[in-house]
């Protein structure tokens, strides 16, 4: 799907990738975020050849430097907005009171307070991906990997989501990679 493409990312920077649906932003965003495997070239993280990371590396890597937020949310249908937040802190290892400390934060300061244990199908679409971006944030990932954030929300519910992980980019000098097909979303990043 990908060929010739060459690509430097730096720490803070937030890029949009920005494609028609079938060009490969998806596959793309995969393979930055260590979810996917090149069949071929050179992918550099911080210097290091990915390629020569095993099984546990990755899982390091995905787990201490990536926060993902998906296009179709990835919910636990059963848990609730706190217990959906904490699960990348879980696998990270982080003490119980710790993890639910912060997942309530985050979802307070994304304007979910009143959420807290609210399970996905109680939730509006735009709620469901402010859950979504919670959990990618909980880990406090230097890089945030977006695919298709706004794809499922109106325009109003777009702006906010893309203006909040605006902020949290600037705020604390996280890498944001926002992959769409929206011009008008891309043209907020630094760079497209």
């Amino acid at each position: 799907v990908l060929h010739d493409v060459s690509l430097e990312i730096h720490r803070g920077e937030f890029v949009a990738i920005i494609g028609s649906s079938g060009s490969g932003k998806s596959t793309l965003m995969n393979i930055l975020g260590c979810l996917d495997r090149p069949s071929s070239g050179e992918y550099l993280f911080a210097g290091r050849k990915v390629s020569e990371l095993d099984r546990d590396q990755l899982a390091s890597l995905r787990r201490e430097a990536f926060g993902f937020v998906f296009q179709s949310y990835n919910l636990i249908p059963s848990a609730n907005a706190v217990e959906n937040v904490e699960i990348p802190a879980i696998y990270a290892g982080r003490p119980a009171a710790e993890r639910h400390e912060r997942a309530r934060a985050l979802l307070q300061r994304l304007g979910l307070g009143e959420r807290l244990g609210n399970q996905p199908n109680q939730l509006s679409g735009g709620q469901q991906q402010r859950v979504s971006i919670a959990r990618a944030l909980i880990a406090n990932p230097a890089i945030i990997l977006a695919d298709e954030p706004t794809g499922n929300l109106d325009s109003k519910n777009s702006k906010e989501i893309i203006e909040l992980l605006k902020m949290f980019n600037k705020t604390y000098n996280q890498t944001l990679i926002v992959i769409t097909h929206d011009e008008r979303i891309a043209l907020q990043a630094d760079r497209v």
